[in-house]
């Protein structure tokens, strides 16, 4: 299923009453009619799932419909207002300002008093700014309207507080293989005839529309508007159709849950979804110098000393990408990918960082020991400064083991090493010292 039509004029009392027209686009004849013909969005529409729930009880709670482009948000909007018997008023923030949200505030108030409900569909809501959104709740609230509001961004991040504590947030799945194939069927159906691709041909078709119903179906008409004698098999298809780029807004959620994706794959260790990844972001044209940014972060972040080199490895990524730039470059950036997952990890480094901040924050007016203060003056050394100072270099071993800490702070552990790759060696120095430091005072 997908937003399989164009939107209708405002307050339309009953929005699945008037079939498209005969040379109408495919999408739109092929709109669902109901809600049992929604494809691909079973979870809320069935029987057990919160829509199904709220229809079968004439019931509608506000709602916010939050799922990628073409998966059925404005369809399921318009069949709750037809299931609902509710009078159907839809805008878009697009193309809308305060005066529209004025005017349907006051058609939907005009309505109630004559007993009927209003459902105002607003799609991509999150284009609202947060004054707008405000704008809403006191109509929200008395019952003027049921919001149904739809939008490919995380509404966490792209609405209200107050407006998501009075809406229900519906999650939406990108369409599946199985969904989009049912929904090539339902076209040939309609057309009276298959599509002019072979098996393999039809099965690139729907990995080429990215869970997005309406491309998929704009793809179809555009093979069937060409009357193509024989079937096309996947090359010939690739050739005459421009392969659908991945959805992926740079400033967007999906470009935090790409990068998060990354870096749990390289924190847990596989390089072979940790390259996917890689390869999702850069295919769809993130900047390259972003990736290499976030795993110079990684390899300070989740490898430290387990391997030193891991940062070493991403600095010379960065570099090489700057001197050869795209494509070339980029193979250096999968060379730092691939040595970030394979390396041993520790995230020893970053949690000595956060608990010394921390103790720093809550200590930072003790003064060093006088024994380690530097001493440029004369008035400094006649008050201390440096008397006492214990030379490393002259003792036995390179070490001589004195106290660094500020008086009134005791000796603390930040650093906690891994027994794993370097970090293994480093764990036998620290002992050593402990000893040593032990030794050293106990003389």
């Amino acid at each position: 299923m997908a937003d399989l039509f164009a939107p209708d004029s405002p307050g339309t009392d009953s929005p699945g009453a008037d079939a498209p027209a005969a040379d109408a686009p495919l999408a739109d004849r092929l709109r669902p009619r109901a809600l049992p013909e929604v494809i691909g969005q079973e979870h809320l529409t069935g029987p057990e799932g919160a829509i199904g729930r709220m229809v079968a009880a004439g019931r509608l709670s506000s709602m916010i419909l939050w799922g990628p482009p073409g998966t059925g948000k404005t369809s399921i909007a318009r069949l709750l207002a037809d299931a609902t018997g509710m009078r159907y008023a839809p805008i878009s923030a697009v193309f809308s300002g305060v005066a529209d949200l004025k005017k349907a505030f006051a058609e939907a108030e005009a309505a109630a008093t004559t007993g009927r409900k209003t459902l105002l569909f607003v799609d991509e809501i999150h284009r609202f700014n947060r004054a707008q959104q405000d704008g809403f709740l006191p109509f929200v609230e008395k019952g003027t309207v049921t919001l149904v509001g739809a939008t490919t961004e995380n509404p966490s991040f792209a609405l209200n507080a107050a407006l998501l504590s009075r809406a229900q947030v519906l999650i939406l799945h990108r369409l599946d293989a199985a969904a989009l194939d049912t929904l090539l069927s339902r076209a040939e159906g309609i057309e009276g005839k298959a599509l002019p691709l072979t098996p393999d041909a039809r099965a690139a078709l729907v990995a080429s529309a990215d869970g997005d119903g309406r491309f998929l179906l704009n793809q179809a008409e555009t093979l069937y508007a060409a009357q193509i004698p024989a079937p096309l098999d996947p090359a010939a298809l690739g050739q005459f159709l421009q392969r659908r780029v991945a959805v992926y807004d740079k400033d967007r959620d999906g470009h935090y849950n790409l990068i998060s994706a990354l870096h749990k794959s390289l924190r847990g260790s596989d390089p072979q979804a940790a390259l996917y990844y890689l390869a999702r972001m850069l295919t769809a044209g993130e900047e390259p110098l972003y990736v290499l940014r976030r795993l110079v972060r990684f390899a300070s972040e989740d490898i430290g000393l387990a391997d030193p080199q891991a940062l070493v490895q991403c600095l010379a990524a960065k570099d090489a990408y700057d001197f050869l730039g795209s494509p070339e470059g980029e193979l250096a950036i999968v060379q730092a990918c691939l040595y970030c997952a394979t390396a041993p990890k520790s995230n020893a480094a970053y949690t000595a960082q956060k608990a010394a901040w921390k103790s720093a924050k809550e200590t930072g007016s003790l003064s060093p020991p006088a024994s380690i203060l530097n001493a440029p003056t004369k008035l400094m050394k006649d008050i201390g400064y440096g008397t006492g100072y214990a030379y490393d270099h002259d003792a036995e071993d390179g070490f001589s083991g004195a106290d660094y800490w500020p008086e009134g702070l005791s000796p603390q552990t930040y650093y906690r090493p891994v027994p794993r790759g370097f970090e293994r060696q480093v764990i036998e120095r620290l002992e050593w010292w402990d000893r040593k430091r032990r030794e050293r005072r106990a003389e």
